[in-house]
Protein backbone atom coordinates (compact mmCIF):
# COMPACT_ATOMS: atom_id res chain seq x y z
CA UNK A 1 0.00 0.00 0.00
CA UNK A 2 1.40 3.84 -0.51
CA UNK A 3 2.71 5.37 2.29
CA UNK A 4 4.53 8.90 2.47
CA UNK A 5 5.77 7.19 5.10
CA UNK A 6 7.45 3.74 5.88
CA UNK A 7 5.57 0.51 3.63
CA UNK A 8 2.98 -0.73 5.62
CA UNK A 9 4.06 -4.27 6.97
CA UNK A 10 7.03 -2.01 8.58
CA UNK A 11 4.27 0.17 10.40
CA UNK A 12 2.63 -2.79 11.84
CA UNK A 13 6.01 -3.64 13.50
CA UNK A 14 7.51 -0.16 14.09
CA UNK A 15 7.99 0.02 17.48
CA UNK A 16 10.66 2.31 18.82
CA UNK A 17 12.16 2.25 22.13
CA UNK A 18 9.86 4.20 24.71
CA UNK A 19 10.75 8.14 25.29
CA UNK A 20 8.86 7.54 29.39
CA UNK A 21 11.33 8.50 31.88
CA UNK A 22 11.54 6.80 35.19
CA UNK A 23 9.19 8.91 37.25
CA UNK A 24 7.00 9.16 33.93
CA UNK A 25 3.85 7.68 36.19
CA UNK A 26 4.73 9.27 38.99
CA UNK A 27 4.69 12.30 37.43
CA UNK A 28 1.02 11.74 36.52
CA UNK A 29 -0.10 10.54 39.70
CA UNK A 30 0.77 13.46 41.24
CA UNK A 31 -0.37 15.47 38.87
CA UNK A 32 -3.76 14.02 38.85
CA UNK A 33 -3.79 13.67 42.61
CA UNK A 34 -2.88 17.33 42.81
CA UNK A 35 -6.08 18.21 40.89
CA UNK A 36 -8.59 15.95 42.35
CA UNK A 37 -7.42 17.91 45.83
CA UNK A 38 -10.12 20.69 43.89
CA UNK A 39 -14.13 19.77 43.99
CA UNK A 40 -14.92 19.19 40.15
CA UNK A 41 -17.68 21.50 41.08
CA UNK A 42 -19.78 21.32 38.26
CA UNK A 43 -22.17 24.20 37.03
CA UNK A 44 -24.94 22.61 34.88
CA UNK A 45 -26.99 25.37 32.62
CA UNK A 46 -30.14 23.77 30.81
CA UNK A 47 -30.12 25.20 26.84
CA UNK A 48 -33.48 26.73 26.96
CA UNK A 49 -33.16 27.55 23.28
CA UNK A 50 -32.17 24.26 22.08
CA UNK A 51 -34.24 23.33 18.90
CA UNK A 52 -33.71 19.74 19.90
CA UNK A 53 -36.94 17.79 21.17
CA UNK A 54 -34.92 14.87 21.81
CA UNK A 55 -31.73 16.56 23.63
CA UNK A 56 -31.25 17.48 26.97
CA UNK A 57 -28.64 19.71 26.81
CA UNK A 58 -26.74 21.60 29.52
CA UNK A 59 -23.69 24.10 29.16
CA UNK A 60 -21.10 22.72 31.10
CA UNK A 61 -18.28 23.89 33.79
CA UNK A 62 -15.90 22.17 35.76
CA UNK A 63 -13.18 22.32 37.54
CA UNK A 64 -9.74 20.89 35.71
CA UNK A 65 -5.87 21.16 36.44
CA UNK A 66 -5.32 24.01 39.27
CA UNK A 67 -9.92 24.15 40.11
CA UNK A 68 -9.30 26.21 36.26
CA UNK A 69 -13.01 26.80 35.11
CA UNK A 70 -13.24 24.22 31.89
CA UNK A 71 -16.22 24.75 29.82
CA UNK A 72 -17.81 21.97 27.73
CA UNK A 73 -21.25 20.60 27.05
CA UNK A 74 -23.05 17.50 28.79
CA UNK A 75 -26.15 16.47 26.74
CA UNK A 76 -28.55 13.19 27.27
CA UNK A 77 -31.38 11.70 24.96
CA UNK A 78 -34.79 12.30 26.32
CA UNK A 79 -35.93 9.19 25.00
CA UNK A 80 -34.01 6.54 25.82
CA UNK A 81 -36.09 4.77 29.35
CA UNK A 82 -33.29 2.58 30.06
CA UNK A 83 -32.44 3.24 33.73
CA UNK A 84 -28.54 4.22 33.12
CA UNK A 85 -27.00 5.53 30.38
CA UNK A 86 -24.14 5.13 28.16
CA UNK A 87 -21.90 8.28 28.09
CA UNK A 88 -19.30 9.05 24.98
CA UNK A 89 -16.88 11.89 26.55
CA UNK A 90 -15.67 13.93 22.81
CA UNK A 91 -12.07 15.49 22.84
CA UNK A 92 -11.37 18.32 19.76
CA UNK A 93 -8.72 18.85 17.63
CA UNK A 94 -5.90 21.49 17.19
CA UNK A 95 -7.16 24.82 17.62
CA UNK A 96 -11.10 23.63 18.37
CA UNK A 97 -13.42 23.48 20.98
CA UNK A 98 -16.81 22.17 21.84
CA UNK A 99 -18.91 24.05 18.77
CA UNK A 100 -22.52 23.63 19.16
CA UNK A 101 -24.84 21.36 20.35
CA UNK A 102 -25.98 20.12 16.69
CA UNK A 103 -22.34 18.76 16.37
CA UNK A 104 -23.35 15.73 18.66
CA UNK A 105 -26.70 14.67 17.58
CA UNK A 106 -25.48 11.43 16.16
CA UNK A 107 -24.60 10.51 19.46
CA UNK A 108 -27.66 11.38 21.05
CA UNK A 109 -29.59 8.96 18.33
CA UNK A 110 -27.08 6.16 19.24
CA UNK A 111 -28.77 6.49 23.17
CA UNK A 112 -25.67 7.94 24.57
CA UNK A 113 -24.90 10.83 27.14
CA UNK A 114 -22.36 13.32 25.81
CA UNK A 115 -19.94 15.03 27.37
CA UNK A 116 -17.58 17.45 25.25
CA UNK A 117 -14.54 19.19 26.51
CA UNK A 118 -13.47 22.32 25.97
CA UNK A 119 -9.59 22.63 24.78
CA UNK A 120 -8.22 25.61 27.31
CA UNK A 121 -7.20 28.75 25.27
CA UNK A 122 -8.44 26.98 21.85
CA UNK A 123 -11.33 27.33 19.83
CA UNK A 124 -13.92 27.19 22.46
CA UNK A 125 -14.99 29.53 25.14
CA UNK A 126 -11.98 28.78 28.09
CA UNK A 127 -9.30 30.63 28.37
CA UNK A 128 -5.74 29.40 29.26
CA UNK A 129 -5.47 30.52 32.98
CA UNK A 130 -1.35 29.21 32.50
CA UNK A 131 1.72 31.23 33.32
CA UNK A 132 4.87 30.31 31.49
CA UNK A 133 8.36 30.99 32.54
CA UNK A 134 10.21 30.89 29.19
CA UNK A 135 9.52 31.88 25.28
CA UNK A 136 7.43 30.03 22.85
CA UNK A 137 6.74 29.79 19.20
CA UNK A 138 3.55 29.52 16.75
CA UNK A 139 0.21 28.33 18.93
CA UNK A 140 0.38 25.87 21.90
CA UNK A 141 3.07 23.37 21.27
CA UNK A 142 6.21 25.37 22.59
CA UNK A 143 3.98 26.60 25.89
CA UNK A 144 5.91 25.74 28.97
CA UNK A 145 7.95 23.81 26.82
CA UNK A 146 10.84 23.75 28.98
CA UNK A 147 9.79 22.59 32.00
CA UNK A 148 7.46 19.47 32.54
CA UNK A 149 5.21 21.15 35.01
CA UNK A 150 4.37 24.33 33.29
CA UNK A 151 3.75 22.59 29.64
CA UNK A 152 0.52 23.37 28.18
CA UNK A 153 -0.46 19.74 27.79
CA UNK A 154 -0.29 18.86 31.39
CA UNK A 155 -3.22 21.04 32.05
CA UNK A 156 -4.64 19.63 29.39
CA UNK A 157 -4.31 15.80 30.22
CA UNK A 158 -5.36 16.95 33.34
CA UNK A 159 -8.70 18.36 32.28
CA UNK A 160 -9.57 15.47 30.28
CA UNK A 161 -9.18 13.06 33.14
CA UNK A 162 -11.39 15.82 35.10
CA UNK A 163 -14.41 15.67 32.73
CA UNK A 164 -14.22 11.86 33.15
CA UNK A 165 -14.45 12.27 37.03
CA UNK A 166 -17.58 14.50 36.25
CA UNK A 167 -18.84 12.08 34.30
CA UNK A 168 -18.67 8.85 36.84
CA UNK A 169 -20.26 11.29 39.50
CA UNK A 170 -23.28 11.70 37.33
CA UNK A 171 -26.06 9.03 38.69
CA UNK A 172 -27.57 8.61 34.81
CA UNK A 173 -24.52 7.25 33.84
CA UNK A 174 -24.03 3.44 33.15
CA UNK A 175 -20.50 3.43 34.56
CA UNK A 176 -19.59 0.43 32.86
CA UNK A 177 -20.56 1.89 29.44
CA UNK A 178 -17.91 4.94 29.16
CA UNK A 179 -16.46 5.90 25.71
CA UNK A 180 -13.89 8.14 24.74
CA UNK A 181 -12.81 9.69 21.22
CA UNK A 182 -11.40 12.62 19.56
CA UNK A 183 -9.58 13.04 16.22
CA UNK A 184 -6.01 14.36 15.68
CA UNK A 185 -5.65 16.12 19.11
CA UNK A 186 -8.37 15.24 20.16
CA UNK A 187 -7.25 11.82 19.66
CA UNK A 188 -3.81 12.20 21.26
CA UNK A 189 -5.79 13.58 24.20
CA UNK A 190 -8.32 10.76 23.64
CA UNK A 191 -4.56 8.16 24.37
CA UNK A 192 -3.57 9.87 27.27
CA UNK A 193 -6.71 10.47 29.09
CA UNK A 194 -7.10 6.32 28.58
CA UNK A 195 -3.12 5.65 30.02
CA UNK A 196 -4.39 7.79 33.06
CA UNK A 197 -8.06 6.47 33.78
CA UNK A 198 -8.57 2.67 33.80
CA UNK A 199 -12.18 3.26 34.07
CA UNK A 200 -12.63 3.37 30.44
CA UNK A 201 -14.73 1.12 28.33
CA UNK A 202 -13.52 1.78 25.27
CA UNK A 203 -11.31 4.58 23.73
CA UNK A 204 -11.32 5.65 19.94
CA UNK A 205 -8.22 7.33 19.07
CA UNK A 206 -8.77 8.63 15.46
CA UNK A 207 -5.76 9.74 13.24
CA UNK A 208 -3.92 10.86 16.90
CA UNK A 209 -1.65 13.64 17.36
CA UNK A 210 0.91 13.98 20.19
CA UNK A 211 2.71 10.84 19.50
CA UNK A 212 6.18 9.69 18.95
CA UNK A 213 7.14 13.20 19.02
CA UNK A 214 10.51 13.44 18.08
CA UNK A 215 10.05 11.83 14.36
CA UNK A 216 7.18 13.69 14.24
CA UNK A 217 9.12 17.01 14.47
CA UNK A 218 11.87 15.41 12.19
CA UNK A 219 9.42 14.42 9.16
CA UNK A 220 6.65 16.14 9.43
CA UNK A 221 6.14 19.05 6.90
CA UNK A 222 3.10 20.41 7.61
CA UNK A 223 0.79 21.45 10.97
CA UNK A 224 1.56 21.87 15.06
CA UNK A 225 4.60 19.68 15.09
CA UNK A 226 6.25 22.31 12.93
CA UNK A 227 6.16 24.92 15.84
CA UNK A 228 8.07 22.37 17.66
CA UNK A 229 10.88 22.06 15.25
CA UNK A 230 10.66 26.28 14.93
CA UNK A 231 11.38 26.93 18.50
CA UNK A 232 14.39 24.22 18.17
CA UNK A 233 16.05 26.50 14.79
CA UNK A 234 15.40 29.23 17.23
CA UNK A 235 16.74 27.83 20.78
CA UNK A 236 19.04 24.94 19.39
CA UNK A 237 21.37 25.00 22.49
CA UNK A 238 17.63 24.12 24.29
CA UNK A 239 16.75 20.44 22.04
CA UNK A 240 17.61 18.21 25.04
CA UNK A 241 15.36 19.51 27.07
CA UNK A 242 12.31 20.65 24.78
CA UNK A 243 12.52 16.49 24.02
CA UNK A 244 12.84 15.66 27.67
CA UNK A 245 9.79 17.78 28.38
CA UNK A 246 7.94 15.97 25.41
CA UNK A 247 8.47 12.53 26.61
CA UNK A 248 6.32 13.02 29.81
CA UNK A 249 3.28 14.04 26.95
CA UNK A 250 4.00 11.33 24.36
CA UNK A 251 1.27 9.07 23.58
CA UNK A 252 3.19 6.28 23.00
CA UNK A 253 4.05 6.16 26.38
CA UNK A 254 0.85 6.09 27.68
CA UNK A 255 -0.74 3.49 25.12
CA UNK A 256 1.42 1.03 26.89
CA UNK A 257 -0.51 1.95 29.92
CA UNK A 258 -4.07 1.59 28.50
CA UNK A 259 -6.49 -0.90 29.94
CA UNK A 260 -9.86 0.03 28.01
CA UNK A 261 -10.28 -2.15 24.93
CA UNK A 262 -9.92 0.41 21.54
CA UNK A 263 -9.85 1.04 17.97
CA UNK A 264 -7.67 3.63 16.09
CA UNK A 265 -7.93 5.12 13.12
CA UNK A 266 -4.50 6.04 10.50
CA UNK A 267 -4.06 7.40 6.92
CA UNK A 268 -0.87 6.21 4.86
CA UNK A 269 -0.91 9.67 3.36
CA UNK A 270 -1.11 12.13 6.61
CA UNK A 271 1.78 14.71 6.24
CA UNK A 272 0.12 15.99 9.84
CA UNK A 273 0.48 12.91 11.75
CA UNK A 274 2.55 10.79 10.53
CA UNK A 275 1.35 6.81 10.19
CA UNK A 276 4.55 5.57 11.98
CA UNK A 277 3.89 8.30 14.59
CA UNK A 278 0.46 6.61 15.20
CA UNK A 279 1.50 3.50 14.73
CA UNK A 280 4.56 3.86 17.84
CA UNK A 281 1.51 4.29 20.32
CA UNK A 282 -0.64 1.84 18.87
CA UNK A 283 2.02 -0.93 18.68
CA UNK A 284 2.45 -0.49 22.28
CA UNK A 285 -1.02 -1.31 23.24
CA UNK A 286 -1.57 -4.52 25.32
CA UNK A 287 -5.31 -4.85 25.49
CA UNK A 288 -7.61 -5.31 22.69
CA UNK A 289 -7.09 -3.10 19.79
CA UNK A 290 -8.23 -3.30 16.26
CA UNK A 291 -6.54 0.03 13.81
CA UNK A 292 -8.61 0.71 10.28
CA UNK A 293 -5.98 1.83 7.69
CA UNK A 294 -6.91 4.02 5.10
CA UNK A 295 -3.69 4.14 2.44
CA UNK A 296 -4.85 7.27 0.37
CA UNK A 297 -6.57 9.30 2.66
CA UNK A 298 -4.66 12.49 4.32
CA UNK A 299 -5.27 13.88 7.59
CA UNK A 300 -8.91 14.49 7.19
CA UNK A 301 -12.38 12.98 8.67
CA UNK A 302 -13.07 10.01 7.27
CA UNK A 303 -17.14 9.03 6.74
CA UNK A 304 -16.13 5.22 6.42
CA UNK A 305 -14.63 5.11 10.22
CA UNK A 306 -17.34 7.76 11.36
CA UNK A 307 -19.89 4.71 10.50
CA UNK A 308 -17.75 1.83 12.24
CA UNK A 309 -17.08 4.08 15.48
CA UNK A 310 -20.77 4.42 15.94
CA UNK A 311 -20.86 0.53 14.97
CA UNK A 312 -18.24 -0.57 17.71
CA UNK A 313 -19.44 1.29 20.35
CA UNK A 314 -23.14 0.39 19.84
CA UNK A 315 -21.75 -3.07 19.58
CA UNK A 316 -19.64 -2.54 23.23
CA UNK A 317 -22.03 -1.04 24.80
CA UNK A 318 -24.63 -3.70 23.88
CA UNK A 319 -22.58 -6.51 24.93
CA UNK A 320 -21.80 -4.60 28.56
CA UNK A 321 -26.01 -4.27 28.75
CA UNK A 322 -26.79 -8.44 28.20
CA UNK A 323 -23.82 -8.52 30.96
CA UNK A 324 -26.17 -6.97 33.38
Amino acid sequence: MASIDMPLEKLRKYKPILTGKKDFSLFWKNTINEARKYPVNPELKLVKDSPFKYMEAYDLTFAGFNGDKIKGWYLLPKFVKKEKLPVVVIYHGYSGGRGQIADYSQWILLGCAVAVMDTRGQGGATGNMLGYSNPSVGGWMTKGILDKNEYYYRAVYTDAVRILDFVFEQPEIDKTCVAITGGSQGGGITIAAAGLDKRITIAIPIIPFLCHFKRAVEISPNGPYVEVAEYIKRYPHYIDKVYDTLSYFDGMNFAANIKARSLWSVTLWDDICPPSTVFAAYNNVKTKKEIRVYPYNKHEGIPWFDAEKFRVIAQCFKLKNNNH
